[in-house]
């Protein structure tokens, strides 16, 4: 991984955390492993992993990490928060008979979805887990965008949803455990690979030593 100095500790391994919960907690929504009962609850989670996100993203910001910063205040807010708002809202207006259009999500997930895989491209500079963790979220939210759009079978894509954010939240454990478990033995126990390009400075490094 690129070599980042922080103000703070490392606060990675908190958003990766929060993260791998909510992908898990999906993966059990979209394959019915739980019922639209588990709404409520599954709310309160979201509420705490939006905290660790949006916290997480501001430190990042602050320490001039412009993809990883912006992209953890992106999940802490949607991913996390409005979600949370939004099964709050859902769960009520069953239990109230209330018709509601999930489209209009559909079409929030779609600009979602752009923004992300747009920035996509600048985790190259990253480890490749994680610049694949984040491509796989980009599969998750579109077709999430193709359910609530109608544009597709649910029974298709539902799982693609499911096991996508599962797989993304098992990488996103794994970077958590390596970044602070090879950080505070100061040594590489959890194998990390290396980005797809890298840093420039790394790239000058390597010439050099050639």
């Amino acid at each position: 991984m690129a070599t980042q100095q922080h103000s703070f500790a490392n606060p990675a391994p908190a958003g990766l955390g929060a993260l791998a919960m909510a992908c898990f907690t999906f993966y059990a929504m979209f394959t019915g492993k739980v019922s639209h009962d588990a709404l409520p609850l599954l709310a309160c989670w979201l509420v705490g992993g939006a905290i660790c996100q949006l916290t997480c993203g501001l430190i990042e910001l602050k320490d001039h990490n412009i993809s990883g910063g912006n992209v953890f205040l992106f999940f802490g807010a949607f991913f996390m928060a409005t979600a949370a708002l939004g099964c709050a809202t859902k769960y009520g207006l069953l239990k109230a008979g209330l018709p509601f259009d999930t489209k209009i999500e559909g079409w929030a997930w779609c600009a979602s979805a752009a923004w992300l895989t747009l920035m996509t491209p600048s985790y190259l500079k990253s480890t490749k887990a994680l610049f694949w963790a984040v491509a796989l979220i980009d599969v998750a939210l579109w077709s999430i965008v193709i359910i609530d759009l109608q544009l597709g079978n649910k029974a298709i894509f539902a799982p693609i949803v499911a096991w996508t954010l599962l797989i993304a939240g098992c990488i996103g454990l794994y970077l958590a455990a390596a970044i602070t478990i090879n950080t505070v033995f100061e040594r590489s126990i959890f194998p990390v690979p290396a980005p797809h390009v890298l840093p420039t400075a790394s790239v000058k490094l390597q010439t050099a030593a050639e």
